[in-house]
């Protein structure tokens, strides 16, 4: 949603392990959270601007921001649907375009160097300034939330200390030792291989690349805990982080781009009310929210992401109508 050379441990045999978790993820994601809405096609929301499909991408994290929205939207006379687990963007933004979808969840990043591969914004500011002229005229945004959730290149503590490192720069002279973890997309958006090689000369052949395609979740975490990959795309609020002393390595040269939560909208779906929930959840949603939300769903508790969602949207007030 993330060999010819091999270090000691990783065989073939093991790839082939990692890829069997990956066909399950997909496999479980496509069974999660009603309908699927790339079948659905067409304007599924019906004429009423009130009447809303709410999406979300196939990690944790993701299905727990857009429960919040499901959640504030229908304590303010919205008639939410939902269509959860969709997959990457590559999926879910088409999804929005076609009408399958209206509204979903997203990191202002990602987002602008998806649809405008060319951008070479990084800070929020220049982010937030340079979207709206890549969603075009089909989607729009509402204000992004202080919550971030950045990418980051993640090492167990151990290659950490073995190696001496503290940023994605000393990895470099490591390369052809480094087994890389990652969702398929990484090789080529900008701002995963061909970012981490032109930054830092990060240079991951392609035989020691295994895509994982649950974005920094369970599969992706196992396979870095248990030495399959070396290093892994994991995003920074993710508890794992934290639970398996993980080393969040540092990016001095911003290949990351600021990675703000942002509400993407099918623009004939879009109206000051839509606009004036959207903004209250996202004024509320700080990083250290998201990370407390994080812990609630993918931590020890194992609560589920609507359940979580529920309550927070209860803590903060948001569980009556806005005005």
């Amino acid at each position: 949603m993330r060999t010819s050379r091999t270090p000691s441990g990783f065989t073939r045999r093991a790839v082939g392990g990692i890829a069997l978790a990956t066909v399950a993820v997909v496999s479980l994601a496509a069974c999660g959270g009603g309908s699927d809405p790339l079948s659905a096609g067409g304007d599924g929301s019906g004429d009423s601007p009130e009447s809303i499909i709410v999406g979300s991408a196939n990690f944790p994290e993701s299905e727990t921001v857009a429960n919040i929205y499901t959640e504030a939207l229908r304590a303010n006379g919205f008639d939410v649907t939902t269509r959860f687990n969709i997959g990457t963007r590559e999926a879910y933004i088409p999804a929005l375009k076609d009408g399958s979808i209206d509204v979903i969840p997203d990191y202002t990043g990602n987002l602008l160097q998806y649809l405008d591969p060319s951008s070479t914004a990084t800070s929020a500011a220049d982010v937030d300034a340079a979207l709206p002229a890549a969603l075009g005229p089909e989607l729009t945004t509402t204000t992004p939330a202080p919550a971030e959730d950045k990418d980051a290149v993640v090492v167990t503590e151990e290659t950490a200390q073995r190696w001496n490192l503290t940023s994605i720069a000393d990895l470099a002279e490591h390369s052809s030792e480094v087994i890389f973890g990652a969702p398929a997309e990484f090789q080529e958006r900008p701002g995963g291989l061909p970012g981490l090689k032109s930054k830092y000369g990060l240079d991951i052949a392609a035989d020691n690349f295994v895509p994982i395609a649950d974005s920094g979740g369970p599969a992706t975490v196992g396979a870095l805990a248990s030495g399959q990959v070396t290093a892994a795309n994991i995003f920074t609020t993710s508890p794992a982080i934290e639970q398996n002393g993980f080393v969040v390595l540092e990016d001095p040269q911003n290949n990351f781009a600021a990675q703000n939560v942002v509400p993407v909208i099918r623009t004939t779906k879009s109206s000051d009310k839509l606009t004036e929930v959207l903004d209250a959840v996202s004024a509320k949603l700080t990083t250290e929210g998201l990370l407390s939300l994080n812990d609630a769903v993918s931590g020890d508790a194992k609560t589920e992401p609507a359940a979580a969602a529920k309550q927070w949207v209860t803590d903060q007030g948001l569980d009556i109508p806005v005005s």
